[in-house]
């Protein structure tokens, strides 16, 4: 999908030259945002290492800092900051006839809504379920008072997302930069491309194929519901008892049993309960979740269809259970690659002075 898309791309490229109407990059003025304001084809900035180490030099510890104040007042918030991270990276790229939005990791996640523009924040994978928008906007502040201007609410992303997980016991990686803020956003893209907790193999393959990742990854970035919860509604297909095993493994029943006495203690009149996605390790970030899965403790259905669903998806997460390296080393090259989607040109784009709105002209 991805490479039929750069295709089209340059075949339209082509056919600009070809009558001399090739214009310069521009963008989409602030009071045109919604889900068709894309910007002209231009050229993609390729993310490299190190891109503040003059400009700003502090960025890095400084997004450690807020993000490790964070997790230590709320363990929980290392989940949420990388959700974060991932939600903003699954609106991927719309391709139309003269226009490319190369939505993707461009912070276009964190954009309120306003009177005449409706964000992401409202889609329903996103709506009362994504957390962590007060710490970025805490990281944003102290950055724009140490460098204006600077560094992008995309990059702080994807460095809080890595941090979150180093500070959660996981691996820790470099963090390729210099992406721009979107000065867009879709809900409707919001809700279409972001796999649902219900999903079964096919349907996740293909919403990670969409944006240009592989089975391999996919099983892989599920590994990231070592950490964190989820609402009851979110698993509520596994307390019916629907969803077959289609490769014949015996259900947990002792589990399943569990969630449902933890669901029905939650009425109307209280907040959402919530359920730890790992309960052997609930905050660590470990190869745990894999072992659940084996064992019929994989609380999403889509986390439990990888194990019964599917003969390469076993094997990838059986494989994650015995060497928990292995599982470290393959999420690092997933996260650099998911973290690479949706690229804005140097002029499609900008660094927010406030993640949660575009600069005014």
């Amino acid at each position: 999908m991805m490479a039929l898309n750069i295709a089209l791309c340059f075949l339209i490229m082509l056919i600009k030259l070809s009558v001399g109407a090739f214009p310069a990059a521009k963008v989409s003025p602030p009071n045109t945002l919604n889900d068709e304001a894309c910007a002209d084809i231009g050229v993609r900035i390729t993310l490299r290492f190190g891109v503040y180490q003059d400009s700003c030099p502090e960025a890095e510890s400084i997004i450690f800092s807020w993000v490790d104040r964070a997790v230590s007042e709320d363990p929980r918030m290392a989940a949420s900051l990388l959700r974060l991270h991932f939600h903003d990276c699954f609106v991927n790229a719309i391709l139309t006839l003269y226009k490319f939005c190369m939505q993707g990791c461009d912070a276009s996640v964190l954009l309120d809504d306003t009177p005449s523009f409706v964000g992401e924040k409202t889609a329903a994978p996103n709506l009362n379920s994504l957390r962590g928008f007060e710490v970025i906007d805490a990281i944003k502040s102290e950055l724009e008072s140490v460098c204006p201007q600077t560094v992008s609410c995309a990059d702080i992303l994807a460095t809080a997302a890595r941090d979150s997980v180093v500070l959660s016991g996981g691996p820790s990686w470099e963090v390729q930069m210099g992406r721009r803020d979107s000065l867009s956003a879709s809900k409707t893209a919001a809700n279409s491309n972001i796999p649902g907790p219900g999903s079964d193999v096919a349907t996740l393959v293909a919403k990670f194929q969409n944006v240009g990742l592989n089975l391999n990854d996919m099983v892989t970035l599920s590994g990231a519901h070592t950490v964190g919860k989820a609402r009851c509604s979110t698993f509520s297909s596994r307390l019916n008892g629907s969803g077959s095993d289609r490769n014949g493994g015996d259900v947990n029943l002792n589990f399943l049993q569990s969630l449902q006495q933890l669901c029905s203690q939650s009425d109307g009149n209280s907040p959402p309960t919530l359920a730890q996605l790992d309960l052997v390790t609930p905050s660590t970030f470990d190869n745990q979740y894999y072992v659940n899965l084996i064992s019929g403790e994989g609380l999403l259905p889509s986390d439990q269809a990888l194990v019964t669903g599917d003969d390469q998806t076993r094997e990838i997460v059986q494989s994650y259970a015995d060497d928990p390296a292995i599982f470290f080393e393959e999420f690092k090259k997933s996260m650099l690659k998911m973290g690479s989607l949706g690229q804005l040109t140097e002029d499609n784009g900008e660094i927010r002075q406030n993640c949660r709105t575009v600069n005014q002209i």
